[in-house]
C-alpha cells in the first residue's frame, strides 16, 4: 500500500526532517514502525492548545472503561471544538508520511486529547488498525501520530511501543485487549502487569513533540507514577475505504466543518476516494457545504 507524498507537501516538511531525505525517513518507518521528531510545535502553538482543551478538561469527565482510562480525560471531535487542532491534523511533516503510507485519499479516523492523571494504569496492548479483520503481516491500513503538549516522560505515562512489532504475524500478546476491557471497571493496581515486557519502549519526549507509529504497531499508554497530569493530542489517520473510529460528518456538523481548511475537510470525509466511494446522492460530498457553493458560484 505504500504511495509517495507529492513535491509540494515534501517540501514543506522538509524543516523537520535534519537534513535527511525523506526516503531515509521512511526506511526507518518502515523498520521500527515509529518516528520521533522532537519540538516541531513553537511552546506559544502549546499554549495555544492548551487555552483551547482548557474548557474540556475542566469537566473533568474521566473514562468509561479500562481501555479508555478510569483516572484518564478523553475529548473527542477536536476539530468542532477549535481551529488550533485543525492544525495539527494538516501539519505537512505528519501529512508527507500518512500520505506516503496510505495515498492522497486516507481519512482522519480519530482526533483526541489524552489526559492522564497520577495513578493511571497500564492500557491494554492494542494496535490502531486491529479493527480491519485482515490476516497479519500485511500492510498498515492506519497511521497514528501522538503531540506531546506534556513533556512524556518514563514515570507520566508515555505511550509505551514494541519496536518492530509492525511485522508480526497474527501473534497474540500477554496484557493485550479483548472485548471485556470496554465494558470493564476493575480498579487495577499500578504494580500489577500482566503485559510487561523487556522489549517494548517509552515514547519519551518533550513538549511539542510528535511521534508517528504504523497502525499495525502495537502500542498502550502507560501508567502514570508521577505527581502531574500528562497531556497529549492523537490524531489518527486510515486509508479512504476504512470506516473511521470517529463519526466525522457527525463529530463535526457541516456549519463547524465549512470553517476548516481544504485539506482538513477532505479527511475528515468530504472528498472521494476512487472512482466514487464516499459520494452523497452522485454527487461530491463537498458540493454540499455552503463555502464551497459559494465559491463555485
Amino acid at each position: 500500500m505504500t504511495q509517495s507524498a507529492s513535491p509540494d507537501l515534501l517540501l514543506q516538511a522538509s524543516p523537520w526532517l535534519q537534513g535527511r531525505a525523506f526516503e531515509d525517513w521512511r526506511d526507518e518507518f518502515d523498520a521500527r514502525g515509529f518516528l520521533i521528531f522532537e519540538r516541531v510545535l513553537t511552546p506559544e502553538k502549546v499554549v495555544a492548545i492548551r487555552a483551547a482543551l482548557a474548557p474540556y478538561l475542566e469537566r473533568d469527565l474521566k473514562g468509561r472503561n479500562d481501555f479508555e482510562g478510569l483516572s484518564t480525560n478523553r475529548v473527542y471531535g477536536l476539530l468542532a471544538k477549535s481551529p488550533v487542532f485543525a492544525e495539527l491534523v494538516i501539519h505537512p511533516l505528519v501529512l508527507a508520511f500518512v500520505e506516503a503510507e496510505l495515498g492522497p485519499s486516507c481519512l482522519l479516523s480519530s482526533c483526541l486529547a489524552i489526559n492522564l492523571h497520577p495513578g493511571e494504569t497500564v492500557q491494554p496492548w492494542h494496535t490502531d488498525d486491529g479493527g480491519a479483520r485482515m490476516p497479519r503481516p500485511r500492510p498498515a491500513l492506519g497511521v497514528s501520530t501522538f503531540w506531546a503538549i506534556d513533556d512524556t516522560t518514563e514515570t507520566n505515562g508515555s505511550t509505551e511501543i514494541i519496536p518492530g512489532s509492525h511485522l508480526w504475524d497474527e501473534r497474540r500478546i500477554e496484557g493485550a485487549t479483548t472485548p471485556a476491557d470496554f465494558s470493564m471497571r476493575s480498579a487495577l493496581d499500578q504494580d500489577h502487569d500482566p503485559g510487561h515486557r523487556v522489549d517494548a519502549m517509552k515514547l519519551a519526549m518533550p513538549s511539542g513533540s510528535l511521534a508517528i507509529t504504523k497502525g499495525t504497531l502495537w502500542h498502550r499508554g502507560g501508567s502514570n507514577r508521577s505527581d502531574r497530569p500528562r497531556l497529549i493530542i492523537t490524531p489518527q489517520y486510515c486509508a479512504g475505504w476504512v470506516r473511521q473510529l470517529e463519526n466525522m460528518c457527525l463529530a463535526i456538523p457541516p456549519e463547524a466543518a465549512e470553517t476548516l481548511p481544504e485539506r482538513a475537510r477532505e479527511l475528515i470525509g468530504y472528498s472521494i476516494h476512487p472512482p466514487f466511494m464516499g459520494h452523497v446522492d452522485g454527487v461530491h460530498p463537498k458540493r454540499l457545504l455552503r463555502a464551497e457553493a459559494a465559491s463555485s458560484r
